[in-house]
């Protein structure tokens, strides 16, 4: 029979946050600056001096060419708050600097500083093993609990996302039969609802993942595997993760086109309910439709609005992330259909949504955000999109509401998050995208 929980359910702390907060122990700070003087040699060590004479620790210097002074160099720093004056460094700095940022996991305590984000998308290794729960170590209710074999198994999994670094191969994990038996077994189900319950997108996704990436009742698809095939759709990529990652790290993952991905599966006990995201919820709820070009670019728009946003932000975006990623439903042709993961991964709650028990609200940013909800039960709301590019309109809006002074833009070239901060890099872009339409609209007269 099935359990009356979620059938993949995270776990949240209070204030309605969709993975759990932690007060994060990794409390660097990065620096960057640009010197007033001429980019001669040696002009790096002269601004060094500023740590030595404040007794600041340095755990990592690197230049590069500025985009906000074009010819000259920006240089970064990590710090460790705490060893020395940090505060005396950077107001002196402050002084002789054309330009100055701060950006710190424990920006409280740093003024005009805002919190830590990943401007590289190798820096996610900086973050990937801070979970919040789970991952080798299990709660007392747990249902593997008090199974050995099944917490050795989980240890297995552990390690290999907490050895895991960026640019590196998944490693390809060889299931067990019980293990596969389960996977089946929610396999089959929820396969049987996919065709009238799931969204156009997530059918039109799901053969192909079953041509190129193996999915069968009998074969859990490998990481690796489905990377490759995301990346060759929409530049998607996955990470391995050992257990729930904070709100804002996951976040921001999606900023950089990644998604953190578990491996393990739950536990044969209850085949149909999990009380963590486990492999069924991410391969057969979330990957799909990162597939679609549409979805990919609103997932990424999440994350982005999320880089750099105050403590209180990131609730209310976690909350968007929640009704939307999460649990979203959409209208198409007149029928509600489900694109929520925790939809697509959860037999009884994907019948349950498009039944008439549940209330419907249009996805609305400044309304969902502040929408509390159960986690114990099936939800008593979800709220409907109109399609995903109506969806990403309206986020890209509520993401000019969070209170940031600077802008941020991705580069799919470098992999990387660029901080529009400064009125040279703002002209560049536009003279760029002027370019951009110029070459379209050359490009829309041959073919007319």
């Amino acid at each position: 029979m099935e359990s009356q929980h979620h059938d993949c359910q995270p776990l949240r702390m209070e204030g309605g946050q969709y993975i759990k907060e932690l007060t994060d122990s990794a409390k660097t700070a990065c620096l960057f600056f640009t010197p007033k003087e001429n980019d001669d040699v040696g002009t790096l060590v002269d601004y060094l001096e500023h740590f030595k004479l404040h007794k600041v620790n340095l755990i990592h210097i690197e230049s590069r060419s500025s985009v906000r002074f074009p010819g000259r160099y920006e240089f970064m720093v990590e710090c460790v708050p705490g060893s020395g004056n940090l505060g005396a460094a950077i107001e002196s700095l402050k002084q002789t600097s054309e330009y100055f940022s701060i950006i710190s996991r424990n920006h409280k305590n740093n003024r005009g500083s805002v919190p830590w984000f990943p401007r590289r998308i190798r820096e996610l290794d900086q973050f990937a093993n801070q979970i919040l729960s789970y991952g080798s170590e299990l709660d007392a209710d747990h249902p593997g609990f008090t199974d050995p074999e099944y917490r050795k198994r989980r240890k297995y999994f552990a390690d290999i996302a907490f050895n895991y670094k960026y640019g590196e191969t998944i490693p390809r994990v060889e299931y067990s039969k019980e293990e596969i038996a389960t996977w089946g077994k929610v396999f089959e189900k929820l396969t049987k609802l996919y065709p009238t319950h799931a969204c156009k997108e997530f059918n039109h996704v799901f053969p192909l993942l079953i041509e190129n990436c193996g999915y069968r009742k009998d074969n859990i698809p490998q990481l690796e595997d489905i990377s490759n095939f995301l990346k060759d759709c929409t530049g998607f990529s996955l990470r391995p993760v050992a257990g729930l990652l904070s709100s804002r790290d996951f976040l921001a993952g999606l900023a950089f086109r990644v998604f953190h991905s578990t491996q393990y599966i739950r536990h044969p006990s209850m085949p149909l309910y999990t009380p963590e995201p486990d492999v069924c919820h991410e391969l057969l709820g979330h990957v799909p439709l990162f597939a679609d070009p549409s979805f990919a670019q609103f997932s990424q728009e999440i994350g982005l609005a999320s880089l750099g946003a105050p403590d209180e932000y990131i609730e209310k975006i976690a909350t968007c992330y929640w009704f939307t990623v999460e649990y979203g439903l959409c209208n198409q042709n007149g029928n509600l259909k489900a694109y929520g993961a925790g939809l697509l991964s959860s037999f009884g709650e994907l019948e349950y949504c498009l039944s008439d028990k549940p209330d419907l609200k249009p996805f609305d940013p400044p309304v969902t955000a502040l929408q509390k909800y159960p986690i114990t039960e099936y939800q008593p709301l979800y709220f409907v999109s109109e399609s995903f590019d109506d969806a990403q309109d309206k986020i890209i809006k509520y993401a000019k509401t969070v209170p940031r002074n600077f802008g941020v833009r991705y580069n799919p070239y470098t992999q990387s998050v660029e901080v529009l901060d400064s009125k040279p890099q703002v002209q560049e872009l536009m003279q760029q995208s002027s370019k951009e339409l110029l070459f379209l609209s050359d490009v829309l007269k041959r073919i007319l």
